[in-house]
């Protein structure tokens, strides 16, 4: 599970089983909160536990901020994994 980045509490990564997916990162951190981001065609939350409004409006900005940047993360990342 490559991290990519660590801001505040939480921790955004991927997960190496999930390449066959579109792309989308993972988030945990902040408590007991875990959530996933769909990338594309824009940033949107594909599921979530325990994160509050706020903690999802600093993540989604986070991801908004840095989508391009994930997007070449994930297709690294991902490159030459079984789909």
């Amino acid at each position: 599970m490559p991290t990519l980045f660590r801001r505040g509490p939480y921790t955004f990564f991927i997960v190496l089983h999930d390449c066959s997916e579109r792309r989308h990162i993972h988030v945990k951190g902040g408590g007991r909160g875990e959530a996933k981001y769909w990338l594309e065609p824009v940033v949107e939350q594909a599921a979530t536990r325990g994160y509050t409004g706020r903690d999802l409006s600093r993540i989604e900005r986070r991801l908004r901020d840095n989508r391009e940047a994930l997007i070449r993360r994930w297709d690294e990342a991902c490159e030459g994994e079984p789909t």
